[in-house]
């Protein structure tokens, strides 16, 4: 549609001074397809703006992309040639195939981004999978794009939480990935018990920061067990990392005390009552009655904002800079890029979200009051099993796994960053509704529709596609790269999805209405390039959010 949108741009931008053109959509196809809101103008040139419409209207002479225009209160109203629309766009899907809806604006540009960034101290709950889901989907968006990204972890592999773990893990043996939790969760009852243990903590961090051989190696035993059974989760659902970035490398390399170093010349870092070095940051509204960052203990050992500050430093010498992190990190966040700004460096662009809620409120891995994702993924898949068996009295394993983890992710990524996703086992894995397995089966339909087709004729009438089922149709599939260009801009995969779901449902629509393979034929072979177009969408779409398709269900 952008071609139809820009020739309205350019009709409008030779009649009126405005500098940005903003086009809306009207409620009902009847009322056209594009409006544009004369009121804009009624300041600057005085009149109504039912009169400006008017006028404007007058001065329009249809072409080839644009029929007619209508007049409708303050709005002037375009309708697009459907002939037009139908014929670019479903030969511009089916030549261009898997690279449909990339705009190229990423070519030459690189990103580093940085997601999940799991606390290597247990086995990821669900809520943090939306970190991992979220920015793996966001990659996948920007390299569609043409963008070269970098995907990074960082692993806080010196924090006080590894120091409670060694702590806890001392005196047992063979400690594997699956028993991190639980010797988490009692170091942490322990010391609410016994308060005298945080000095234990502390002691273990000093030791490490000196570079003791034998406290360094046994946080690094803990951390590389932790750290393999995250990836290997997190892998099962195809999400992948380039680098693996360590904390302790900006200590053993010296980074933090350079990083200090930095910041002292900025004249707003110094020592406080508690020999704390602090970085002073009033006059950023950071809405603190005391705005500060605090850096290192009073022992000297560095504190986790020191060493990020230092990782940032890292990053933005790359390119620019993405974070995926959850809302409780806004503020942190923001006190970060302050930093950053002394520094005179432009901070990461964040994306925070929201929480995935058990009934009960927030998982909490302290306290042990979560759902583990591995135990999560094992029961979808379970549960998707069984729903299969019921629908075909069999079971394909590899069609289970496709339809659990695409349900898991559609679950999770349709809803906007902001708002609290919460996992309705039910509806996620129904076939029928905003779900990954409803988009998923409209894929197969349309394979199977092919399939039974077997030859297409690539040079079929489109123009017979004249239906208002079918216009309507080929309006949402043209969309898909506005959607996309959106959703790049915003970084929301969201947007995605929920196009995902409304193109499936106008589908499966068309489809309960009108013939495909018993039609005419000529009329049947415009509708196969049609479905053709569909299928090559949803199968593009799908990826951009980490969801496979199915071929046959």
């Amino acid at each position: 549609m952008d071609e139809f949108k820009q020739a309205i741009i350019n009709f409008l931008k030779k009649e009126v001074k405005l500098e940005n053109i903003e086009l809306e959509v009207p409620p009902s196809p009847e009322m056209g397809d594009y409006a544009f809101p004369c009121f804009v103008l009624a300041k600057e040139l005085k009149k109504a703006p039912n009169e400006i419409a008017q006028e404007l209207s007058k001065k329009f002479k249809p072409n080839d992309l644009i029929n007619n225009v209508k007049v409708i209160g303050p709005y002037l109203n375009f309708f697009i040639n459907k002939n037009k629309i139908a014929e670019t766009t479903i030969k511009q899907i089916l030549k261009q195939k898997d690279s449909y809806g990339s705009t190229g604006i990423g070519k030459g540009k690189k990103i580093v981004l940085e997601h999940t960034s799991i606390n290597p101290n247990a086995s990821p709950h669900v809520g943090r999978a939306r970190n991992a889901l979220i920015g793996d989907s966001v990659v996948r968006i920007l390299r569609f794009q043409g963008y070269n990204v970098e995907v990074h972890y960082f692993i806080n592999d010196v924090g006080k939480q590894i120091a409670m773990l060694v702590l806890g893990a001392e005196g047992k043996k063979d400690i594997s990935f699956n028993d991190l939790l639980n010797i988490y969760i009692e170091i942490n009852k322990k010391i609410e018990e016994n308060p005298e243990l945080e000095k234990e903590v502390l002691e273990l961090l000093n030791k490490l920061e000196k570079e003791d051989k034998i406290i360094k190696n046994k946080f690094k035993k803990i951390v590389d067990i932790c750290v393999e059974g995250q990836i290997k989760i997190l892998s099962e659902l195809g999400i992948k990392y380039d680098f693996l970035d360590y904390e302790s490398k900006y200590l053993w390399d010296k980074k933090t005390d350079e990083t200090l170093k930095k910041l002292e010349k900025t004249g707003k870092l110094f020592i406080d009552g508690f020999n704390r070095w602090v970085l002073d940051q009033k006059g950023y509204e950071l809405g603190m009655k005391v705005p500060v960052l605090v850096l290192t203990r009073g022992d000297g050992t560095s504190l986790y904002p020191l060493r990020d500050i230092a990782y940032n430093l890292d990053k933005l010498k790359k390119g620019d800079n993405i974070v995926i992190l959850g809302e409780d990190q806004k503020l942190y966040q923001e006190q970060i890029a302050a930093a950053l700004k002394e520094l005179e460096l432009r901070p990461p662009k964040v994306v925070h979200y929201s929480f995935v809620l058990l009934q009960e409120g927030k998982m909490s891995t302290r306290k042990g009051n979560l759902v583990l994702l591995e135990d999560f993924m094992k029961e979808v898949l379970s549960k998707a099993s069984e729903e299969l068996k019921k629908r075909y009295n069999k079971v394909d394993e590899k069609a289970a796994k496709i339809i659990a983890y695409g349900a898991i992710k559609y679950g999770i990524l349709k809803v906007s960053p902001e708002k609290n996703v919460i996992f309705d086992w039910q509806h996620a894995l129904s076939f029928e509704g905003e779900t990954a397995p409803y988009i998923q089966y409209a894929y197969a339909r349309i394979s199977s529709i092919l399939r039974k087709n077997k030859k297409i004729n690539n040079k079929a009438d489109l123009k017979l596609l004249a239906e208002k089922e079918e216009v309507e149709l080929i309006k949402v599939v043209s969309n898909f790269p506005e959607v996309v260009a959106k959703a790049t801009k915003e970084l929301r995969p969201h947007l995605i999805a929920n196009y995902l779901y409304a193109l499936a449902q106008k589908f499966n629509e068309y489809y309960h209405i009108h013939q495909i393979l018993k039609a005419d034929k000529s009329i049947r072979d415009a509708r196969i390039l049609l479905v053709s177009s569909i299928k090559q969408i949803i199968k593009n779409g799908l990826n951009l959010l980490g969801i496979d398709v199915l071929e046959k269900m």
